[in-house]
């Protein structure tokens, strides 16, 4: 089968379209959602004007084309690269040079340290990435961006549960680490959690499983079960909009799972603000 050819140059354009996209505008499904919250709450409660105050903020970025939140996040892409497609050039530096270009042009907020312990330099312009890429078949390439802010990545945990950990040892895991987070990671929050594989890829499918559509439950009976339960026990804590009570302390809940080691049961949760930011496309 003959090889399409994709221009570097093209990547690092869409790379820079996404997250420019990503920072301003929140997918539909996320967006309602938290306009469907704002409406559980009670009349004239603090937690009903804050999630109004959401909908102005996220109003505001659609319409002056600014960023949502001000923590426009490290750059987290995920590719899924078709094995019928050649890169003419670098991909790695095609999406470096997106993500560099979106953040200056845009104005977007820079975060990025080129040295995380000791001398914390700002790299000023948002790089390096972090790329995920995945091998799949056909000759086309999806890009998915996540910037994702870190008051609320700095809230998530693991956890090398074995295989004697029961249904509720995991619920009360999930629980006890949004519990603990409170009002740091801004609630309403998003939850995205990892289950199997290994002590590195269930922290990746935490993360994935963020940049899945929150209108979609699991494929899998079972873990759509989970998801809901989960849901319905975070929003039993009271934390609420910012931490202020009400009954939205959570938005969705979202699990991805990956088969794991007879020995093992590896959980993660990646925790996201209420701007759960993504944008995709394919090439």
């Amino acid at each position: 089968m003959k090889m399409r050819i994709v221009e570097s140059s093209v990547i690092k354009e869409k790379v820079r379209e996404l997250f420019k996209k990503a920072n301003t505008l929140l997918p539909t499904d996320a967006e309602e959602l938290i306009k469907e919250a704002a409406k559980r709450e009670e009349d004239g409660s603090v937690a009903q004007s804050v999630m109004g105050t959401i909908c102005d903020n996220l109003n505001a970025a659609r319409d002056y084309d600014l960023p949502i939140c001000q923590d426009t996040g490290m750059a987290v892409l995920f590719a899924e690269i078709g094995c019928d497609v050649h890169i003419n050039g670098n991909f790695e530096r095609a999406v470096n040079e997106g993500v560099r270009e979106a953040y200056l042009l845009e104005k977007f907020r820079c975060s990025v340290v080129s040295e995380p312990l000791f001398e914390r330099k700002n790299t000023g312009d948002n790089t390096p990435a972090i790329i995920h890429i995945n091998i799949v078949d056909g000759d086309k390439i999806k890009l998915i961006a996540a910037p994702k802010g870190f008051g609320s990545e700095n809230m998530s945990a693991l956890k090398m549960f074995t295989p004697s950990a029961t249904k509720e040892d995991i619920v009360n895991f999930v629980v006890s680490a949004v519990k603990n987070a409170g009002s740091n990671p801004c609630p309403p929050i998003m939850i995205g959690v990892g289950i199997g594989g290994t002590f590195e890829q269930c922290a990746l499918l935490a993360k994935r499983a963020l940049a899945r559509d929150v209108s979609v439950r699991s494929p899998h009976p079972e873990y759509a079960r989970l998801e809901n339960e989960i849901l319905e026990k975070v929003n039993t804590l009271g934390i609420g909009p910012q931490g202020f009570g009400g009954k939205t302390t959570a938005l969705c809940v979202n699990i991805e799972y990956f088969p794991t080691h007879i020995a093992g049961l590896p959980v993660a949760v990646n925790i996201n603000c209420h701007v759960m930011r993504h944008a995709e496309c394919v090439i």
